[in-house]
């Protein structure tokens, strides 16, 4: 960017202050959106002049023509509208400051509305007012911002930009306030737990670690909620949930981020066939609420498989057959698989084969049920199926979007699937749960049956909007150095 043109508008800078024009006024009262004004002259004919006072605010877009009569867009959140700016109107001396404004610029404008000869509804000013100078040019407005790496580190420079960076994250805050609807009508209470934890817990992933000098110990950041949200079902809260931020150290990818929202629910007296439907119930409504008109039908009920079988199409290797590493290794060896076996464990060869020949076909909406329990630490024993738990995945677009047990509830199973994980790690698993005693204590409390559900809202969002990379749909990605 030449410095030539930063100069250009700290000269118009200072001719304002000169002017005793403050550039960066306090506030500007009494605004509406720009789509409350379309909205109110709806169905106005071209030509038409109206008495309708309006005041707007918002960003200098474009300019056209000059002299004694221009036309600027303004664009504010909900949408642009033209304004008319004539010199017999505001006078030649507040024509002349107006015109000399940059694109960029933040403005507030009280005007009439009308339709103009082409019937585009515009605004013809009364009076304007700077409410902050933009000291940088603002994108390119022809092409809008199209390098990814700038849209991702500048994300205030996408959403000036692109109208459709502006929509999806508006479309990404009406699918949360959706969930949260649709929960608390069903009297679920929301609550927070801590995000720094002295033990990590609740999914299989590598945690981030930090420091807390006044405690002297060392915390976690928080990999799920789960321990936390089944210690307030023992306390009698009975139907919970939480949205927020949960953190993994670990790989990025296009469905992965190392900071990411999470939705856990857990409901007492239900099991996993009710967190199947309500789930299902809670994704037709957001994509409802969000006018979803893409290719997938989230519409009750999804289709249902096992994992033991949806392996055992894709790939003609029946896991459950097969219950060491070694034998496991061996059937995916004579399928000719491209797998690489080598220091992998019996559950993370099973994960391989369910993430790379079955999660990519699962296009709509499909419910993986019943999972080994070596997958499943936390699910309670699948009351018909020897070795399995009550446990199903849920995927759409290719990619796994929530996971949900029937709940593990006694506490002496629950201390020897800890003890169980503690031998994995041993045997070079970085990716366990760890021993939490304070949990199996809760659980020595009694927990009633439970069915637990996490959602991740990031996925939901790429579904809903029809974008392919987790870093499209999360305002502030994390991005190399």
């Amino acid at each position: 960017m030449g410095d030539d043109l930063l100069a250009v508008r700290r000269a118009k800078l200072e001719r304002l202050r000169a002017a005793g024009v403050d550039p960066f006024p306090h506030a500007y009262p009494g605004v509406e959106p720009i789509a409350g004004v379309r909205a109110a002259h709806a169905g106005l004919e071209a030509g038409t002049e109206t008495e309708a006072r309006h005041r707007v605010a918002g960003r200098l877009h474009a300019r056209r023509g000059q002299g004694k009569m221009a036309f600027l867009d303004l664009d504010d959140r909900s949408g642009r509208l033209q304004l008319q700016a004539r010199a017999d109107v505001l006078g030649e001396e507040r024509m002349e400051r107006l015109l000399e404004l940059d694109l960029g610029d933040l403005v507030g404008v009280d005007g009439v509305a009308f339709a103009s000869r082409r019937g585009e509804l515009t605004l013809r000013v009364e009076d304007f007012a700077v409410l902050a100078k933009s000291l940088r040019p603002p994108p390119e407005k022809h092409h809008g911002l199209q390098d990814v790496e700038t849209r991702f580190r500048r994300r205030e420079l996408d959403l000036m930009a692109n109208e459709e960076a502006r929509e999806l994250f508006l479309t990404r805050a009406k699918v949360i306030t959706t969930v949260r609807r649709v929960l608390d009508e069903a009297g679920f209470v929301e609550v927070e737990t801590p995000v720094l934890q002295p033990l990590y817990g609740g999914a299989l992933a590598r945690p981030f670690t930090t420091h807390h000098n006044a405690l002297d110990r060392e915390l976690y950041l928080r990999i799920a909620t789960e321990l936390y949200l089944k210690r307030l079902i023992v306390g009698g809260l009975e139907r919970v949930y939480e949205l927020g931020k949960d953190f993994r150290n670990e790989g990025i990818s296009f469905k992965h981020n190392p900071e990411f929202t999470m939705l856990e629910w857990y409901e007492a007296y239900a099991d996993y066939a009710v967190a199947a439907a309500r789930l299902e119930t809670l994704v037709h409504e957001v994509a409802q609420a969000v006018g979803y008109a893409g290719e997938l039908d989230f519409a009750p009920p999804w289709r249902r498989v096992t994992l033991g079988g949806a392996i055992a199409d894709a790939t003609g290797i029946d896991v459950l057959a097969h219950r060491d590493r070694d034998a496991l290794a061996a059937a995916i060896a004579a399928a000719g698989l491209d797998l690489d076996t080598g220091g992998r464990t019996w559950p993370q060869l099973v994960d391989d084969l369910l993430s790379k020949w079955v999660e990519p076909e699962l296009q709509q909406p499909t419910i993986v049920m019943d999972y080994p329990v070596e997958l499943s630490p936390f699910a309670k024993a699948h009351r018909s199926e020897a070795g399995l738990t009550e446990r199903f995945e849920a995927f759409a677009g290719g990619m796994e979007i929530a996971n949900a047990f029937t709940e593990l509830n006694d506490p002496d199973v629950q201390r020897e699937r800890f003890e169980a994980q503690a031998r994995l790690e041993r045997e070079g698993d970085e990716e366990t749960q760890p021993y939490d005693e304070v949990f199996v204590q809760a659980l020595e409390q009694g927990m009633p049956p439970t069915g637990g559900l996490g959602l991740g809202i990031d996925r939901l969002v790429m579904l809903m909007t029809g974008t392919r990379s987790i870093r499209e749909v999360v305002l502030f990605p994390a991005m190399r150095d």
